[in-house]
This record gives structure tokens, C-alpha cells and sequence, in this order.
């Protein structure tokens, strides 16, 4: 049995005519999501301990970066961790801030 590995799966995708990849990823799509009763944990609960970049975090909580670093400067958010100059922060915390944002926003 032959195994594609994914950088292979993408150049393959890459060679396909335009109209193949929309089927393609239209059947993808009606497999990945056939049962309409999936959980958030489901699909994310693999990322429940996992740390977030700047980048990803301001992108989880769908603001601009320069907003994102507003809350942490104002003390809204704080670093779960740094590596070296990177800070992490804990998907678990921005749950919570960002569910305390739709709160107020009603």
C-alpha cells in the first residue's frame, strides 16, 4: 500500500484542474462535516492545553494585533509564558475572555 504524506497530497492538489480541487474539497467537506451534531470540544478540545502565539490568539479572539496588545498592555491579558521574546498565551484564559467579551457586547 502506498502512502501520500501531505507535502505530496498538496502538490498532487496543485496539478489538478481547478474544477477537480472544488470537487474535491466540496467532498471533503460533506465528509468532514456530515454529522451536524459535532461538540466545540470535539473539534477543539485537542487544543485545551495547548498555548497560543500573539498572532494566533489575536486571530482566536478576532481582533487586529495592535488591539490584542492594547488588552495586554492594559493588563485585560496576560502571558501564560515566553520563549525568549515570544509570549504564549493559554487557549483556557482566552476562552474565558473571549466568552466575557460577548458578554458585554450582549
Amino acid at each position: 500500500m502506498n502512502i501520500m504524506i501531505a507535502e505530496e497530497l498538496m502538490q498532487s492538489l496543485g496539478k489538478m484542474p481547478a474544477q477537480e480541487r472544488v470537487k474535491f474539497f466540496a467532498l471533503v467537506g460533506q465528509q468532514a462535516f456530515r454529522d451536524e451534531n459535532v461538540s466545540h470540544e470535539e473539534v477543539f478540545g485537542h487544543l485545551a492545553d495547548d498555548d497560543f502565539t500573539v498572532a494566533e490568539a489575536a486571530e482566536y479572539l478576532e481582533v487586529s494585533m495592535a488591539t490584542f496588545r492594547r488588552f495586554v498592555r492594559d493588563g485585560k491579558l496576560a502571558a501564560h509564558a515566553e520563549v525568549g521574546r515570544n509570549q504564549l498565551f493559554a487557549v483556557a484564559d482566552l476562552k474565558a475572555f473571549k466568552r466575557q467579551r460577548k458578554a458585554v457586547k450582549g
